[in-house]
């Protein structure tokens, strides 16, 4: 009943003009970014985080959410259409969703993932209002040692599962904590990797590492790629109807409702995003198609269509509810949402829903506006959409250019963050080129200090000794869940490894 009472108080400050305006933009421009190949909701966040400190921070994190949300919708529309996802978590969309669009049920296709990530994202809204504070209130437990072991667990999985590769993957996050720990040192004054730099001895600033990761460096990677041939178009033609029929729904309602709960899960596991429970999801609906007497998947099987994109908006509501309720970030975009939190002055967890909790039921209050108006603006006007396409994409990279700079430099105000920003932005393109996953680095560099900050904390009060790091039922908990994780993706790994060689 309290977390009702208080939802109600958050849908008070949600509704405001103000705060529906900035729910209104957030949505559109995730949408919109999510739509143009290569961009998703992560690089619409970096954008937004320098531009977004006049904002107070209920309008700012209201936005944030608008955007995180409207990426996932615009990932799809893309996927279903030229077969090109956003981001990766709309691979799984494509497989189904583009045969539907080839067969002319496009405006089907386009309905079934705006309702699948409609359902998704209601029932994650649901589950967070009522689950997060009693996260946070577990969360209170947690000293030294439980966020060290939370941080390793972050840090080990993210690292392991994200890249095909788990050297690339735990070389992405050495960079990231190396980039974290630059700066004087807190506890012994001493400079670290700042190189005699003055500029650097406050750190480097995890907005300019977030745009320059994140946007500049997607710049750079599609301006080596680039060709002179002109932009395939999209499938906008035939299906006439933007909506589904009985018979549709049906078929879609149960697998809507299985994705829901294969993401909801990995919305609280740091598996680096919506990548995974997308694919399980649709491997699931395969092998149930596999057992009618009329299989239907490789023909645009709706299904197909339907648990992908519920799985991956459940995963995205269940992360906000993480990073809320433990401050723990499970994908790319809540390490950056995690970093915005900082930038303000607040640290998700459990005294946040004590000391901010206007900003935090006015928050959980606008995901359920953010779903509303995301299936309003895309159901009817979705194929719309794909014209953001005609756009040339040199003058689209290089209007996100502009902007990195201006936005960085605002924070700042400094030339050597632009140098910088440039820097950096080299790296992103390197790894990139080479297929080493960006989250990891993002999730090092945003909680490098948790985890530096409790080792020291933990060992200087037990006089140095380490068994401090795994006493109690928590820590234990959490380095067995990590054991199981990484036995569970070595498995995986090698049987898909056997597979290949056969």
């Amino acid at each position: 009943m309290d977390s009702l009472t208080s939802l109600l108080e958050g849908f008070a400050g949600a509704l405001t003009p103000m705060n529906m305006l900035w729910v209104l933009v957030g949505c559109f421009l995730g949408t919109a970014v999510g739509v143009l190949p290569g961009l998703g909701s992560s690089m619409a966040v970096a954008l937004l985080l320098p531009m977004t400190f006049a904002l107070d921070p209920t309008g700012a994190f209201i936005m944030f959410a608008g955007v995180y949300f409207g990426g996932m919708f615009g990932d799809s529309t893309m996927a279903i259409l030229m077969n090109t996802p956003g981001q990766a978590s709309a691979i799984a969309s494509t497989f189904e969703g583009h045969k539907m669009a080839k067969a002319g049920r496009a405006p089907q296709a386009l309905a079934t993932a705006a309702i699948g990530a409609f359902v998704g994202g209601m029932i994650a809204s649901i589950i967070v209002v009522f689950l997060a504070p009693r996260l946070a209130d577990f969360s209170a437990n947690f000293g030294p040692a439980e966020f060290f072991a939370l941080a390793l667990f972050a840090f080990v999985a993210t690292s392991s599962i994200v890249s095909d590769s788990a050297v690339k993957g735990l070389s992405a996050l050495v960079i990231g904590l190396g980039l974290a720990t630059v700066g004087i040192d807190s506890i012994s004054g001493s400079q670290r990797f700042t190189f005699g730099v003055p500029e650097m001895f406050d750190g480097i600033s995890l907005v300019t590492v977030t745009v320059a990761v994140l946007a500049l460096g997607e710049v750079f990677h599609v301006a080596a790629r680039i060709r002179r041939d002109p932009r395939p178009e999209a499938l906008t033609k035939g299906g006439g109807r933007p909506f589904l029929s009985r018979a549709e729904l049906k078929e879609a309602t149960p697998a809507w409702l299985r994705g829901t709960g294969i993401g909801l899960p990995f919305g609280v596991i740091p598996a680096g995003g919506s990548e995974i429970p997308t694919f399980l999801a649709y491997d699931v609906e395969r092998r149930l198609d596999r057992r009618r007497p009329d299989p239907q998947f490789g023909k645009g099987a709706i299904r197909g269509l339907a648990a992908p994109e519920a799985a991956g908006n459940a995963t995205t509501g269940m992360a906000m509810g993480a990073l809320l309720a433990l401050g723990l970030p499970v994908s790319a975009t809540a390490a950056i949402m995690l970093a915005a939190f900082q930038q303000y002055g607040l640290q998700p967890g459990p005294l946040l829903f004590s000391r901010s909790a206007d900003l935090v039921w006015a928050l959980l209050a606008s995901f359920f506006v953010a779903m509303i108006v995301l299936l309003i603006i895309n159901m009817p006007f979705a194929r719309h959409w794909a014209k953001l396409l005609l756009i040339p994409a040199p003058y689209l990279y290089a209007g996100i250019t502009v902007f990195c700079g201006l936005g960085v430099y605002a924070t700042s105000g400094s030339v050597f963050d632009l140098w910088m920003l440039l820097g950096i932005a080299l790296i992103g393109f390197v790894m990139r080129r080479h297929d080493m996953p960006l989250a990891p680095l993002m999730i090092g560099m945003v909680l490098g200090p948790l985890a530096e900050t409790s080792l020291r904390d933990g060992l200087l009060s037990s006089d140095g000794d380490y068994s401090v790091l795994v006493s109690g039922p928590i820590p234990l908990v959490i380095y067995g869940g990590l054991l199981i994780v990484i036995a569970l993706t070595i498995r995986s790994k090698v049987v898909a490894r056997s597979r290949r060689d056969t």
